[in-house]
């Protein structure tokens, strides 16, 4: 019962909580609507909350960040059948961690995919993506993600098989 109670209770105190927020911005029946102006004063939440060109600049480089130093060629061709291999290595504070998709799917280790990662000093890391034999089915966009809590940088690379050597 007490559980009944406690469901009864947070779903009013949302429905007086959505109420209360429907009022305080001037909506509810019997009034009409009007569009937010922007750039007019009052209309922003908070002026702490204005961002300038510099300070988004030194959010998005900021240098503990994630950053891609090095990173395999942008087209791939591979031979059915061969290896495919494809290098990113990233440096940031904290050392950066590394993720392998395909296709904006996660990829995972498996028989026929590893992914080798080697630390270097306190904030790199390096990361090798291998799928041995290559197939038909490999062929597509394979991106790498670094990321620590100050930024994401990525890499894109284009696979496509050939059947000649």
């Amino acid at each position: 019962m007490n559980a009944v109670r406690a469901v009864i209770y947070l779903s009013a105190m949302l429905l007086i909580t959505a109420m209360i927020c429907e009022a305080a911005r001037g909506g509810g029946r019997g009034k009409t609507r009007t569009r937010f102006k922007q750039n007019q004063p009052g209309n922003t939440l908070s002026d702490n909350m204005k961002f300038d060109h510099n300070s988004r600049l030194e959010y998005y480089n900021n240098p503990k960040g994630a950053r891609i130093t090095k990173a395999s060629h942008f087209d791939y061709e591979y031979i059915l059948g061969h290896k495919i291999i494809f290098i990113c290595e990233s440096k940031g504070t904290p050392r950066p961690h590394v993720t392998w998709f395909k296709d904006t799917m996660e990829l995972y280790a498996h028989p026929y995919l590893q992914i080798h990662e080697w630390k270097i000093g306190n904030d790199k890391i390096k990361s090798k993506m291998e799928i041995d034999p290559a197939a038909q089915m490999d062929a597509g966009t394979y991106e790498c993600h670094a990321n620590n809590k100050y930024s994401i940088d990525r890499r894109t690379f284009k696979a496509d098989f050939s059947i000649t050597e």
